[in-house]
């Protein structure tokens, strides 16, 4: 026997949420629907020649953030369409695999070759031509959606992907058409002014590299200290360049790290680049270090001597172990250890490092070509008022810096805090005399 035939009303009750199940309460004229209801899922175009052009998409060419940004390459529909997802201009589509889903890479159809496209089958499609695809693509970047998702993963790590019966079954906030309209325009409208801001704070956090640089560049040319040197009777000439072993020593010490098990072990990995900041580490034990390690102590600089990480470099006040990978450095006297650090961050420095010998493709600068980079240096007295120069600028960088960072997680804040009050009808546009959403979902179910 033929399967029976649904009423409009039977329809209407499968599609919509009960009222035990809401999430929450939406405004009268709102209603909570089956996501699998009110849209297709995966659909499939329907086009008659398979040699027009048409767009292929694959993860690599999607952004992440909920960025909405994509490119695509150019085949034949034939070809792209094989094995693959289907999709067409105003669909909405998010990746169902992790870390794909949560990384927020999804996308609105646009501007495709033909008007379609395929791509990953790690795809979720979503097509209603009667629902606003910004809309739709808002309401997927809300915390609630990305992390109901997340709970619902399964499979093996690396490959897991969220359930599609979670899709399938996900209760959507549905307005009215002109209040889904409007909710958009709403949520561009605050997001465009909280992108100038964020842009901005942006810019002053990308500056901070170049900033540092130029500071760095004038202490260690004499410029930064022009004033103090007259006011204090030092003459120009009393700076000068001296080879590396001239102002400092490298402390090679192998020792056997099983007597030194409960000591701080600093790598590599340990250093930020360029920053000189230390990073967590672990003890020797943790690290379960078996071979031979410098022992270091208090004051020294340790000093990655991998040439791509020729820019890790840090003062430690505290004794401990670090990787055969890096020289133990101590200043000689008369000369600033703090001072030799900071010269040591310099382009200055770095730009002699990176170039150092004539074996610049060996993975690693020996204590030979260390030894011959210059140094300019000037009388203690000098380097110590630098070094308070320098300890006072960089430290008020740093916490510009980190100002930045929590304005930028504040707008991250606010930004989800006006998804959530959209989809709650709390963006003070809904019209609560606009006919009920439930005649739109009547004429969706109808088609």
């Amino acid at each position: 026997m033929p399967k029976k035939q649904l009423t409009i009303e039977e329809k209407m009750n499968n599609a919509l949420v009960p009222e035990e199940e809401w999430p929450y309460k939406l405004p009268d004229n709102w209603c909570w629907v089956r996501l699998g209801e009110l849209f297709q899922v995966n659909p499939k175009n329907n086009v008659e020649n398979d040699d027009i052009e048409a767009a292929f998409i694959p993860m690599a060419l999607i952004d992440s953030d909920f960025s909405g940004e994509y490119s695509y390459e150019i085949k034949s529909w034939k070809e792209a369409k094989k094995g693959h997802t289907q999709f067409a201009n105003k669909d909405v589509a998010f990746a169902k695999i992790s870390p794909c889903f949560e990384n927020g890479k999804a996308f609105i159809a646009n501007n495709l070759p033909n008007g379609i496209g395929a791509g990953t089958t790690e795809l979720v499609v979503l097509r209603n031509i009667k629902i606003v695809p910004q809309y739709t693509f808002y309401l997927l970047s809300t915390d609630r959606f990305v992390n109901g998702g997340r709970h619902t993963y399964s499979g093996v790590v690396g490959q897991q992907r969220i359930s599609m019966d979670y899709v399938k079954s996900y209760a959507f906030p549905l307005p009215p058409l002109p209040e889904q309209q409007r909710i958009v325009s709403r949520i561009e409208s605050l997001f465009a002014k909280l992108d100038e801001a964020k842009e901005k704070i942006q810019n002053v956090l990308d500056g901070a590299e170049k900033r540092k640089a130029a500071i760095l560049h004038q202490a260690f040319t004499g410029k930064l200290t022009a004033k103090w040197r007259k006011e204090n009777g030092v003459s120009d000439d009393s700076w000068e360049k001296r080879d590396f072993k001239g102002v400092a020593e490298i402390k090679s010490n192998l020792v056997d790290p099983i007597s030194y098990q409960d000591f701080p072990h600093i790598a590599p990995d340990n250093i930020e680049k360029k920053t000189g900041e230390l990073l967590d580490y672990n003890t020797v034990a943790e690290d379960k270090v078996k071979s031979g390690k410098h022992r270091f102590y208090s004051g020294q600089i340790l000093y990655s001597k991998i040439r791509p990480y020729l820019s890790k470099v840090v003062m430690v006040d505290f004794d401990g172990l670090c990787s055969a990978d890096m020289y133990p450095i101590e200043a000689r006297d008369g000369v600033s250890a703090k001072y030799l650090w900071y010269y040591m961050l310099s382009d200055i420095f770095l730009n002699q490092a990176s170039t150092a010998g004539s074996r610049t493709v060996l993975p690693k600068i020996n204590q030979k070509e260390l030894n011959k980079i210059k140094i300019n240096i000037t009388v203690i007295s000098e380097q110590k008022e630098i070094v308070r120069l320098l300890d006072k600028f960089l430290n008020k960088e740093k916490s510009i810096c980190k100002s930045c960072e929590v304005s930028l997680a504040a707008i991250e804040a606010m930004k989800k805090a006006i998804l959530a009050k959209a989809f709650r009808g709390e963006l003070g546009t809904n019209n609560p005399a606009e006919k009920s959403s439930k005649e739109l979902l009547r004429e969706i179910i109808s088609i």
